[in-house]
């Protein structure tokens, strides 16, 4: 998971970049980059760490020009090579810089045919440096000096016809404008927005609506699946759908997890859906446990937290912050290897004896993915002095890989990976487990927009949307991704190549 923004504006655009990407920090902690594009030159700084790591006053001031694009980063292989960090550039044709948020699923295919038949060098693993070659042999394909934004559209509509997977992407064509698109099936989500200035209007984009709104853009909209954007440097936007089909498909785990609360995406509130999250587990627990003896409901901060004290409320039970969370401690589940995210939990959460103290504690959770944060937080939970612990995951058990962009894991360390939910329950240690149903996920967050009509639920389903996933793809991405391979391939150690 990535997260990508980019501003035309009619005065300096680094500082609002820099906070844009802050605001972003969520959706990656690998990697942080900013270009910027003054009269026809681009200023690129970017490296591996943190935002607030990754950019001093001196680097700042030299990311100069009204407009730029931005990008944090985690990786969906494993491999952490600050080569990788992004915005990725090529000077041919016209300057382009791209940042990207997805996974694209041909990746290999189109390294392939880039340099059989394109011409072009790769010179990383990473599917977005494939993507960028992509579009500029697309764009180089019209054979014009002089663009116009139809020529722009023209390369999207061949992005979309060779590339397959996820993508929402921005891209810098220097001295000429900002563009940005989104696959056919709309799986990651981008937005844009506009600014009333006494020069005229900046615009924005960026994969959550909350960046917009901090830095006072009023959003517009999300861009549509297989559309593309084009914001020349004047401040002048154009709009056209680009793909031949689409077939909106949005990632559902966007509102489980990963997307901040107060932002809407394809217009659903991702703070409502999580209430409504909340309401459906709660009824599942008055369906199916009517004599329940819970006398707290707690959650595991922070994503948790608005599910947790729905649940609270339908139940009639005492809602209670029981465990306190170090802001300084990254996100476990995007933290690269099995020993730092088991090292990092105790350091990230403490339990306040006096919530668990005697009571009957349900714990309440985004969703359990490997399972052994949840296990560590269980025995947390008994070592502060809790009778019994129960454990509710507001999303359905995740079986099987994310291939579009969200680093789960391999399929053999997913805790619910061929176990029944009993055989996790035991796994975990907790004295019950309550699951969402899938359907029941999708009904709270479809009713805020009911014009979607299907999500992407792979993790949960194995129904993988674009069509071409199978188990030789996915034996394959399991080689690249479980822990082992990946600590080989950051050590220099592997090479895998899929054929």
């Amino acid at each position: 998971m990535c997260g990508i923004t980019a501003i035309v504006s009619h005065q300096a655009v680094n500082q609002e970049l820099y906070d844009a990407l802050t605001v972003l920090q969520h959706r990656g902690q690998d990697a942080a980059g900013i270009v910027t594009c003054e009269r026809g030159r681009l200023h690129l700084r970017k490296d591996n760490g943190l935002t607030r790591d990754v950019f001093n006053n001196a680097q700042m001031l030299k990311l100069k020009g009204n407009m730029g694009i931005a990008h944090v980063r985690y990786p969906t292989a494993g491999c952490t090579s600050s080569a990788e960090a992004q915005p990725f550039y090529v000077n041919s044709p016209f300057g382009l810089t791209l940042a990207h948020n997805g996974n694209l699923t041909n990746t290999e295919e189109l390294k392939k045919a880039l340099f059989l038949e394109d011409q072009r060098h790769i010179n990383t693993d990473s599917d977005s440096e494939v993507l960028l070659n992509v579009f500029a042999h697309e764009l180089h394909s019209i054979g014009k000096l002089d663009l116009s934004v139809e020529d722009i559209f023209q390369a999207v509509s061949g992005v979309h016809r060779r590339c397959k997977g996820a993508y929402a992407v921005v891209i810098m064509i220097a001295g000429v404008g900002i563009l940005g698109f989104r696959d056919p099936h709309g799986i990651r989500p981008v937005v844009f927005g506009e600014r009333k200035t006494e020069e005229g209007s900046d615009f924005m984009i960026a994969s959550e609506s909350v960046a917009l709104n901090v830095l006072g853009f009023t959003l517009t909209r999300d861009i549509e699946p297989g559309e593309a954007i084009f914001i020349e440097e004047s401040g002048i936007l154009h709009t056209k759908q680009c793909a031949e089909e689409v077939d909106h498909c949005p990632c559902i785990f966007e509102y489980v997890y990963f997307a901040r609360p107060d932002s809407i995406i394809d217009d659903i509130s991702v703070y409502k859906a999580r209430l409504r999250m909340g309401d459906k587990l709660a009824a599942k627990i008055l369906r199916e446990w009517p004599d329940f003896d819970i006398d707290v409901v707690i959650p595991i901060p922070d994503t948790s937290r608005t599910s947790a004290l729905q649940m609270a409320n339908k139940l009639g039970v005492k809602f209670s912050e029981g465990f306190m969370k170090n802001r300084y401690i990254g996100r476990t589940f995007i933290m690269p290897g099995q020993k730092m995210r088991e090292k990092s939990v105790r350091q990230k959460l403490n339990a306040i004896d006096l919530e668990f103290n005697g009571k009957n504690v349900l714990l309440v959770d985004d969703s359990v993915v490997r399972g052994t944060t949840s296990a560590q937080i269980i025995q947390m939970a008994r070592d502060a002095g809790a009778k019994k612990v129960y454990f509710a995951s507001a999303a359905p058990p995740v079986r099987y890989p994310n291939v579009y962009g969200i680093d789960m894991p391999a399929a053999n360390e997913l805790i619910a990976h061929d176990r029944t939910e009993e055989e996790v329950r035991e796994a975990i240690g907790a004295d019950r487990l309550i699951y969402q149903d899938l359907d029941d996920l999708i009904e709270a967050v479809r009713k805020g927009n009911p014009n979607i009509k299907h999500f992407d639920t792979s993790c949960f389903s194995k129904e993988y949307i674009t069509g071409d996933i199978d188990d030789v793809y996915l034996d394959k991405i399991e080689a690249l991704r479980n822990d082992n391979a990946q600590a080989e391939r950051n050590s220099g150690k592997l090479i895998i190549e899929m054929l």
